[in-house]
C-alpha cells in the first residue's frame, strides 16, 4: 500500500481556499507511482484528488482502487483525450479552486501552496502558472507559463532557459495545463456548451494540445488575468507518451492552432494581422517537412479547414461575450520576433524527439 494524501486543508488556509486536484491518465501507471506520493507530501493537501482514466489497459484502474482508495477514480469509457477527460473531472469536482497536473510530473512539497498563495487577494486572477522543469534536467525550464505573440504563436515561456532565470513572479498570457491552478468562477465564466449542452472548460474537439492556449485566450477575452508562481516548482517528463516532434503531435498542433485563432482572435485586429499570421504559419510547415521529414503539419491544417464551420460557430459565441479591449489583450502578449527567433524557441527540444504510440496519453500542450 502506498501513502495516501490527506483530505484536509493546511491550517493556514480556509475552506474558501479548498483545491480539487485533477490528473488525466492513459496507461500511465508508472507515472502515477511517482506522482501520487509527491502529492501526499504536499504542505497544502488537496480537498480531493480525482484521476480521470481514459480507459487504460495497463492496470492503472485496479492499481488505483487497491493502492490509493481515497483517490477518486473516474473510469472513462474510451480514450477521450486530455480536453474531454478534464472536462468530465471538472464537472465532477466542487471546490473553489481546480488544480490540473500531468501524471508524468513530480511536484515539490510546496507546489500547491505556492500556486494558491499567488492568487489569494487578487479576485481577477483566473489562472496561475507553475515553474515546470525538465525531470531529466532540473536546471532547465520546460515552461514558466504560456507566452503568445501577435501572430497567435504560443510557446512555453522561458523554455530551455536556466532555472534561475525563472525566479521572478509576474503576469503571463496563460497557464500551461500540465501544472496549473484555476479559479472555478473563472472556468464557469468561460465554459462553452458541448454537443450535448454540458459546460466544457476545454474544447473537446481539440483532443489534446493547445487546449490550454484556447482556454487562456477565452479567460483573457472575459477579463481574467494569469500570473506565474516561481515557487510552484514541478519536474516534468514532457511528451512522455506522444513523443516530442511526433507526427501525431505535429498534426494536432497544426490543426488546433488554426481553430484557436479562428475562435479567439478579435475580428478587426485579426484581419489587420492576417497577412502576417499567414506568413508565419505557412513558413513553419516547410520546416516540418524539410527538417523532420513530415507532412503532418499540412495534414493538420487540412483537418482544421474541414472543421472550420464548427470553429466559426464557437467564435460567434465567444466574441459576443468579450469584455477585454484589444489594448488589454495586446498588453498581455509578447513582442513579435523574427522567424528565425521563433525557431530558436524550440532548439532545446531537438534532443527530445522520439516516436510515440499511435494513441498517446494526454501530455504537454505545446511544441
Amino acid at each position: 500500500m502506498g501513502p495516501e494524501p490527506e483530505a484536509t486543508l493546511s491550517p493556514a488556509f480556509s475552506p474558501a481556499d479548498a483545491v480539487d486536484l485533477i490528473i488525466v491518465n492513459w496507461n500511465g501507471r508508472q507515472h502515477l507511482e511517482r506522482c501520487l506520493p509527491a502529492l501526499a507530501a504536499q504542505r497544502l493537501a488537496p480537498a480531493q484528488i480525482l484521476v480521470a482514466d481514459n480507459a487504460s489497459s495497463d492496470g492503472s484502474q485496479a492499481w488505483l482502487r487497491e493502492t490509493w482508495p481515497r483517490v477518486r477514480l473516474l473510469e472513462l469509457e474510451a480514450n477521450l483525450g486530455f480536453a474531454e477527460a478534464n472536462n468530465r473531472a471538472i464537472r465532477a469536482s466542487r471546490s473553489p479552486w481546480v488544480a490540473l497536473l500531468n501524471n508524468d510530473t513530480l511536484p515539490e512539497p510546496g507546489w500547491l501552496e505556492a500556486l494558491l498563495d499567488a492568487a489569494r487577494g487578487q479576485p481577477r486572477v483566473g489562472s496561475v502558472a507553475s515553474c515546470m522543469l525538465f525531470l531529466e534536467d532540473p536546471g532547465m525550464v520546460q515552461s514558466a507559463g504560456i507566452a503568445l505573440d501577435p501572430t497567435g504563436i504560443a510557446w512555453d515561456r522561458l523554455g530551455g532557459a536556466a532555472a534561475d532565470r525563472a525566479a521572478e513572479p509576474g503576469g503571463v498570457f496563460g497557464a500551461s495545463a500540465g501544472a496549473a491552478l484555476y479559479r472555478r468562477a473563472a472556468l464557469e465564466d468561460v465554459a462553452e456548451p458541448d454537443a450535448e449542452g454540458r459546460p466544457s472548460v476545454f474544447d473537446p474537439d481539440f483532443f489534446m494540445y493547445l487546449e490550454d492556449v484556447d482556454l487562456a485566450w477565452r479567460l483573457r477575452l472575459r477579463g481574467w488575468t494569469s500570473v506565474y508562481a516561481p515557487a510552484a516548482r514541478v519536474l516534468h517528463q514532457g511528451s512522455a507518451s506522444s513523443g516530442e516532434g511526433s507526427p501525431f503531435k505535429n498534426r494536432l498542433l497544426a490543426r488546433n492552432k488554426v481553430w484557436t485563432l479562428v475562435k479567439d482572435y478579435p475580428g478587426r485586429p485579426f484581419l489587420l494581422r492576417l497577412p502576417l499570421i499567414l506568413a508565419y504559419d505557412l513558413a513553419s510547415a516547410p520546416y516540418r517537412l524539410i527538417v523532420q521529414g513530415q507532412t503532418a503539419a499540412f495534414a493538420g491544417r487540412l483537418a482544421a479547414l474541414s472543421g472550420l464551420g464548427a470553429a466559426l460557430a464557437k467564435r460567434r459565441r465567444i466574441q459576443a461575450r468579450r469584455r477585454a479591449t484589444w489594448s488589454e489583450l495586446r498588453a498581455a502578449m509578447s513582442p513579435l520576433e523574427a522567424p528565425w527567433a521563433v525557431l530558436a524557441r524550440y532548439a532545446h527540444l531537438s534532443g527530445r524527439r522520439e516516436a510515440g504510440p499511435a494513441r498517446p496519453e494526454p501530455g504537454e500542450p505545446r511544441a
